[in-house]
């Protein structure tokens, strides 16, 4: 038997090769997404991650707050072996579970008839005509009033270790819907997953140890994240990460957090428990923020080393320049790194390249460009960019951003002024873009076109954009205006494009990254979609 350890420098993928992809499923992201415009699911995000993964296929699911071994199938072949396998029960899945309550019996088996009631399970006598579910269960330790259980599911209806352990008296630990005992996540991992493989028939298992005591909403950043290539991302997403109101951003060796009220006793503790943080920033989140002074507004340090005027994070293996000085913005926002990685890559989702022939010479039109950050990551990946913004500060900035990667600002263009004026500008010189980016703010004012709301203005934006959008160029929409529904905002877009009589030719939505997690106390805010118009 070939057992194959985890890679630990890779904390997600435990194994690939030509027909299987194996992973460590973190605790706290679907296995899919459970909604068109709810955040991705483990594979969602994988699919739409790499070309190589474009025809990945589910064969077996997780919950979403059990962590563990999870495989996908990549080819036709993988996925009839496994499903076969699945379906026969041949292969061997492995949990692992704790709990606070006592275990009756050292080993057991449970056998039932599981049935839905709602968002539960209930576990009923066996009758005729249901479906039977059967797990092994066998103590393997007690300590502290804490047993670890194994638990071996022999079928796999839905929250079918859960309900059983419930059902003898154990719930697990964490498992409050089921009556366990409230915890920081729910005590049930997938630690090992034995099947004949589709190609060679070799027996092969995968194992991933357990880690209850880890924070598991750190094992989920860890698990996206490459710190080799990212060390910007975030660390606390309000309620999602049971902080409401509380949002924190990890940017290099400091730590921002930001709320409405000042940090707590606990919240700078947590916030210390970081490793390698040399200092933490608070900024206090002001409604009202235009009519403040600068620096009234600017992050203030509260623990550690105070950070340099103006450091550099990395992200994508792409610098970018930051500083706690320059106001309320600090120089980059990270719920948009995903999207710009796509300009790094050439790819969008499964069967969507960003352009056939590659970015190299494409001309790429960045709107509202702030300190321009999809305009270095296009750049980088030898396309021709503009980046046109209402504030010089910030185009100097996003110059700064420019050499900071090798990268000469004098061969690119970099516009001051209203995105509406010179969109109007631009298409009477005839001016057109293979790809042009649109991430406006809610809300913004310019003397040329007066107030612009995302909520109600986004259309017009879209056809200005439209007249300069070459054929089959794509257009990158999106907005965080949280009270913008995800399908009026899409109406808008379509309205817009049929008006314009451009057809659409692909499309592709993305909600917030994983590291932004969507929950019912922590709705989504940021709607991006990708559109490939004829």
């Amino acid at each position: 038997m070939k057992r194959v350890e985890p890679n630990l420098t890779d904390p997600l993928i435990i194994a690939e090769d030509e027909h299987l992809l194996v992973v460590l499923k973190p605790a706290g992201m679907n296995t899919h997404s459970p909604a068109p415009h709810a955040g991705e699911g483990i594979y969602d995000w994988l699919r739409h991650r790499e070309p190589r993964w474009a025809s990945l296929a589910i064969v077996h699911r997780l919950d979403k707050e059990t962590s563990g071994v999870m495989v996908f199938g990549k080819t036709p072949l993988a996925n009839r072996s496994l499903t076969e396998q699945f379906a026969e029960h041949t292969i061997r899945k492995r949990y692992l579970l704790r709990t606070d309550r006592p275990v009756k019996a050292s080993a057991f088996t449970a056998e039932s008839a599981i049935v839905r009631s709602g968002e539960r399970y209930l576990s009923r006598p066996l009758h005729a005509g249901a479906d039977r579910a059967e797990t092994h269960f066998k103590v393997l330790s007690r300590e502290n009033g804490v047993a670890l259980v194994e638990a071996v599911p022999v079928t796999g209806r839905t929250h079918q270790i859960r309900v059983h352990a419930a059902e003898h008296g154990f719930p697990i630990l964490g498992d409050t819907l089921y009556g366990g005992s409230d915890w920081s996540r729910l005590c049930l991992h997938a630690s090992s997953l034995t099947l004949q493989h589709p190609a060679t028939g070799e027996t092969v298992t995968f194992e991933a140890p357990a880690c209850f005591e880890r924070d598991s909403r750190q094992s989920l950043r860890a698990a996206i994240v490459d710190p080799a290539e990212t060390n910007a991302f975030r660390v606390v997403h309000g309620a999602s990460d049971g902080w409401p109101g509380w949002y924190v951003e990890r940017l290099g060796e400091y730590l921002l957090s930001q709320s409405e009220a000042s940090l707590t006793p606990g919240q700078l503790e947590h916030l210390r428990s970081f490793p390698g943080v040399r200092g933490v920033y608070h900024k206090t989140l002001n409604r009202h923020v235009r009519r403040t002074a600068v620096t009234d507004v600017c992050p203030q340090l509260v623990s550690g080393d105070a950070a340099p005027e103006r450091f550099a994070i990395r992200e994508n293996g792409v610098q970018f320049e930051m500083s706690f000085q320059e106001g309320y913005s600090v120089g980059l926002f990270l719920d948009q790194r995903d999207n710009r990685r796509r300009f790094l890559v050439n790819h969008v989702a499964a069967g969507f390249p960003l352009l056939a022939s590659g970015l190299e010479g494409a001309e790429v039109l960045n709107a509202f460009a702030y300190t321009c950050g999809f305009s270095v990551c296009a750049a980088k990946a030898g396309a021709r960019t503009t980046s046109l913004d209402l504030s010089k500060k910030y185009l100097d900035w996003g110059r700064r951003n420019f050499a900071l990667n090798g990268l000469d600002p004098a061969a690119h263009d970099f516009i001051f002024g209203d995105v509406f004026d010179w969109f109007r500008r631009l298409a009477k010189k005839q001016r057109m873009y293979e790809v042009i980016v649109l991430d406006p703010p809610t809300f913004s004012q310019s003397k040329e076109h007066g107030a612009f709301r995302a909520e109600k203005d986004y259309g017009k934006l879209i056809d200005a954009a439209l007249r300069l959008l070459k054929p089959d160029g794509v257009l990158l929409a999106s907005t965080n205006a949280a009270m913008l529904e995800p399908e009026r905002f899409l109406e808008m877009i379509l309205d817009a494009a049929r008006a314009s009589g451009r057809r659409i030719l692909q499309e592709h939505y993305v909600p917030q990254p994983p590291d932004f997690p969507i929950s019912r106390a922590e709705p989504a805010y940021l709607k991006t979609v990708w559109l490939r118009f004829a």
